[in-house]
């Protein structure tokens, strides 16, 4: 195999998942919150599944945040998340919806009030 420019040899994203290319859980988005557990990872997970759950430790991360810090491919980490979260080792949340726009109008009155005290 050839070497990526920082040395590392490239590796197949379906070596560090098992050979599983996709999640049982479809819910899994590129947002999902991630929350691992508190306390040592259990013995017998696979090392990436332990990366995993070494990098949540007690905290929340994104599916493209963890990706991003194990260097792994977020399909990768969607199935790593899936099989922790059927384990129950890892809580998936949803994505945060965006907030709605507040109504033009209101803005258009906040606007003006602040004109005014310029003035």
């Amino acid at each position: 195999m050839t070497g990526r420019r920082s040395g590392r040899p490239l590796v197949p994203a379906y070596l560090s998942t098992g050979g599983v290319a996709r999640p049982r859980r479809t819910e899994l988005e590129r947002l999902s919150l991630l929350t691992g557990g508190t306390g040592p990872a259990p013995d017998g997970l696979p090392a990436a599944s332990h990366a995993l759950y070494d990098v949540l430790d007690g905290g929340t991360l994104t599916l493209v945040e963890a990706a991003a810090l194990l260097e792994l491919p977020v399909s990768a980490v969607r199935v790593l998340a899936a099989e922790l979260a059927e384990q129950a080792l890892v809580n998936v949340r949803p994505p945060v919806p965006p907030a709605a726009l507040p109504a033009s109008d209101l803005l258009k009155r906040v606007a003006d009030g602040l004109r005014a005290l310029k003035q």
